[in-house]
This record gives C-alpha cells, structure tokens and sequence, in this order.
C-alpha cells in the first residue's frame, strides 16, 4: 500500500514520512521542491502543489492512502480546488485520507472529501510547539523573550505526535470518521514556556510582557492584515477551550504518551544557542 504524504518536508509531513518508511510502508513523499527536499533513502520524492490538482495525476497514481493538508502552505490560506483533489484521488484509488487542518471549521477540502464518501480523518492540532522558534533569536542573543498576553495558556502538541497520530489512521482501521483534536501533556503560559526552554538549555531567561497594543503594532508592522491580527487576537484573549485543555488523544491513538515540551526543546536546543 503506497502512501502519499503532501507536505512532506513540513513540520508535520517529514516526521510522517520517517515514521511510515520505519514502519515499512512505500511511501511517496510531494513537495514543491524534491532537489532540497533531504528526506531519507527509499522514499519516493515527487514535486508537487496541492494547489494544483492538474499536475498531481502522477503523484496519486497508484496511492491507496493519502495525507493531505486542508490550506496552502504558501499564504495558509483554504485550499479552494478541494473537488478536484477529491476526484483525482477517487479516479486514482484512493481509499483512506487523513487532514491536517488549518482551522476550528470544516474547510472546502473537508466538504469535498465527505462528499466523495472517502474514509476520512481529521487532525487537529491546538498549536504547534514549533511556533516557539519565533523566540529562537531573542533567546539566542539575549535571553529575553519580549511577548503579549501572559496568562494565556496552550496544550501545544508536538508535531511528531501528530504525525503518529497520521501514520496510525491512514495505516489502521478504527478512525474513518473521526476529528482528533490533539495536544500536548500540558498547558502551558508564555513564561512557563520560557521558562522550560531555560531549564532545558541550562541558562537564566526572562520573559518581558507585551501590551496588547505593542503586540497590534508588532504584527502590523511585521505585515499581517487586520484579518490576521484579529485572529491572533482571539486565540489570545477568547480562544477555544479545546486549545488549553490537555486531552489523551495521542495516547489514545498511538499508544505512548504525548510528547513534552521539554522534549521538544530538547532535540531543537541548537536553534537557542547564542552564535559563536
């Protein structure tokens, strides 16, 4: 059973791709750019956009199960051709199909997938612990992370977990129909976080707290539109009860406990390091 992974050099995708190839499943691996591709021998590496359903008749060809991503990568905005994805997939074989959402609602992709009677599963992920690298460079050269909205907590999940949590439903039965919303073991503050990030990398970090108004004009100036800044308002300051309560999803599905987010800090601790 050859499994195609779209988005395979992301966040989610490449943990994917490494967990199916070790547990011995063919697995096809599309990204736009396979030559930077650097996934493992024996994956099939094709290029590729989910945006373009019309150069994907190769990629799907002969795939029985495929992870998708409901937006795109590019701008993170719905994927909008979700018809003709469901309908290459369909002509292809495609059985079974797993969903990383981009959202709390049912994107175009989701409603062509269900009406496609494929067997579907959702992924959705709270936060990724990986949005912590924003902090990367502050920590790096000073040890201060300057950010808003103190008290604000989030079950962030580690992405791996999430691609286990990929792997087990487009591998096994028992999860056609399902949305899994999938976090961490714990919920965390912006200076808890700092503050695990400190212990694991053994050094003293500060977390300065942002006004909310310094954090509209950090956005605005870094590009993102009304729209955008009233999203990240929301998640901030009126977000779903899902995103900061820790539920057993992972171990549920997979069988192991989910990821810390000192595990997490832990195998990226050289991004943190101050440059020498």
């Amino acid at each position: 059973m050859t499994i195609l992974v779209s988005g395979a050099t992301g966040n989610v995708g490449r943990p994917l791709v490494e967990q199916l190839l070790a547990a011995g499943h063919p697995v096809r691996a599309l990204t736009r750019d396979p030559a930077k591709a650097g996934l493992p021998a024996g994956v099939e590496v094709v290029a590729g956009n989910l945006a373009d359903a019309g150069g994907l008749a190769g990629a799907f060809a002969g795939v029985t199960a495929v992870h998708l991503i409901s937006f795109d990568a590019s701008d993170y905005r719905p994927l909008a051709n979700g018809p003709e994805l469901v309908d290459l997939a369909i002509r292809s074989g495609v059985r079974r199909v797993t969903v990383l959402k981009g959202g709390v609602g049912k994107s175009p992709l989701e409603e062509a997938i269900e009406a496609g009677g494929l067997e579907w599963t959702y992924l959705a992920p709270v936060e990724f612990m990986s949005n912590a690298l924003e902090w990367a460079g502050p920590i790096a050269a000073e040890g201060v992370v300057r950010d808003g909205f103190a008290e604000s907590r989030s079950a962030m999940v580690h992405e791996a977990d999430i691609a286990a949590v990929a792997a087990a439903a487009l591998t096994g039965d028992g999860h056609a129909g399902r949305e899994y919303w999938l976090t961490g073991p714990q919920a965390l503050t912006p200076p808890d976080k700092v503050r695990v990030i400190g212990e694991v990398l053994g050094r003293e970090l500060r977390f300065v707290e942002l006004s909310r108004d310094e954090m509209v004009e950090r956005w605005r100036a870094e590009g993102y539109s009304d729209d955008d800044v009233d999203f990240f308002l929301m998640v901030r300051t009126d977000p779903p009860v899902a995103g900061s309560m820790v539920l057993p999803t992972v171990e549920e599905v997979t069988g192991r406990p989910a990821r810390t987010f000192a595990q997490w800090v832990g195998e990226h601790a050289a991004a943190f390091a101050p440059q020498r």
